[in-house]
């Protein structure tokens, strides 16, 4: 008989750097991290899809994450990467102007965000994580992919 059974919630993220900020991706949404390769435009897409790239033989669409929360465009250096997420069995990629680590995080690490619908930029942050004495900002994932502006 197991008695005092203290479950703790652990979850990986991927820390990447936008910026200055340090972001935490969930690493269950990542399916794989690429180097910067070229980007086809596609007409017409929101101005944040920066267009698609051809990974393995799947097409897959690429965002950028600076634009979308309305931060200056993208500045590609050699540590700029596109991280593969896996949404609803489709594969989307975001850019980020590095990956730094990944981190385990308790719930205990992690304080939630009180959700402000003035401010667009936190509506994409689902929480701050703490880390090594560093705060970590945790992306809401869906909201960054979904198209608000389509509702």
């Amino acid at each position: 008989m197991e008695e005092n059974k203290v479950e703790y919630n652990q979850v990986q993220y991927i820390v990447v750097k936008i910026g200055n900020e340090q972001y935490g991706i969930d690493i269950s949404y990542v399916d794989n991290i690429v180097r910067m390769q070229k980007i086809i435009r596609v007409p017409k897409a929101q101005h944040y899809f920066k267009g698609v790239i051809n990974l393995r033989g799947v097409i897959v669409p690429v965002m950028s994450i600076r634009l979308k929360m309305q931060l200056e465009d993208d500045k590609f250096t050699n540590s700029s990467r596109i991280i593969i997420l896996k949404m609803d069995q489709a594969l989307i990629g975001i850019i980020v102007d590095e990956v730094k680590e990944v981190v385990t995080l308790e719930n205990t690490d992690i304080e939630k965000m009180a959700y402000d619908s003035k401010e667009d930029r936190t509506s994409y942050i689902n929480g701050i994580g703490k880390h090594a004495g560093e705060l970590i900002s945790l992306l809401d994932i869906n909201s960054v992919i979904t198209e608000k502006e389509l509702v």
